[in-house]
């Protein structure tokens, strides 16, 4: 059981959905990120994506896309990254922790020694967009034999004779996003969201977390309640990168968390 799993358990046990939040590692620098991270759990969030800085990331909207940006513009590196996740355990040793990125930095580094150092800073597990499932071998199951959790994505245009090819290692929980296109690209609308929640949960016992498109408690509400948990990241990261100081970043996270906890 690692902490992701605990976590989804003890929200089902008290009948509650997840809310989960994107951030930039380092961005706006690695300072501000980390007080951000920190304040986090406080806030209400129950998983944290922590983002791997990438001069390439293929999946995300300029939001996003600029978040990396400034991280690397700053010195951003995979060793800050993980050093800003051991100072966070240092304080908190139960809030789960996924890095969300891109193969090319693991494969830089070299995936056994990754998972390695992966371990030892406090990671629960990983959001690799780039790895489809035909590329198992290369990280993801080593990942799950290291004790990470491989968290894969689900998308509109993953039909039922994808999903099992998509689902056959992952675990964790499933991330579901609600719209076809990048990170910030358009509204998740519920309506759309929840038959397709249905039929991935017809097919699996794990978790189904919806992102990209939620910006509103309002909508975290709404999503959630049409799966087990939301997931937000440039609507926080807009404000990060607009230099909103971080008391009232945590305070937008906290709506947007009670939003989805209210479902």
């Amino acid at each position: 059981m690692t902490r992701i799993d605990d976590t989804f358990a003890r929200l089902r046990s008290q009948g509650k959905k997840a809310f989960v939040a994107y951030i930039m590692g380092g961005d706006p620098d690695e300072a501000t990120s980390l007080a951000v991270m920190q304040g986090l759990p406080a806030a209400g969030v129950d998983v944290i994506e922590l983002g791997m800085p990438f001069t390439d990331p293929m999946a995300d909207g300029p939001t996003i896309q600029a978040a990396g940006q400034r991280a690397l513009e700053k010195g951003m590196t995979m060793d800050k990254v993980l050093s800003m996740v051991s100072t966070f355990r240092k304080g908190d040793k139960t809030t789960p922790i996924v890095l969300m990125g891109y193969y090319n930095p693991i494969y830089s580094r070299g995936v056994d020694r990754f998972l390695k150092d992966a371990l030892e800073a406090g990671i629960d597990g990983l959001i690799v967009v780039d790895l489809p499932p035909e590329e198992d071998a290369e990280l993801c199951i080593p990942a799950q034999k290291a004790g990470l959790n491989f968290i894969r994505l689900a998308t509109p245009t993953t039909d039922d004779k994808r999903l099992p090819k998509v689902l056959q290692n992952t675990s964790g929980f499933v991330y579901y996003v609600s719209i076809t296109g990048i990170t910030g690209a358009a509204a998740a609308q519920a309506g759309d969201v929840g038959p397709e929640v249905a039929r991935i949960k017809r097919s699996t016992d794990l978790p189904v977390i919806v992102g990209f498109g939620i910006n509103t408690p309002d909508q975290a509400r709404s999503i959630a309640s049409v799966a087990d948990g939301a997931v937000v990241g440039s609507a926080i990261v807009k404000d990060i990168g607009a230099g909103v100081p971080v008391p009232q970043v945590l305070a937008k996270v906290k709506a947007l968390a009670d939003g989805a906890h209210s479902a």
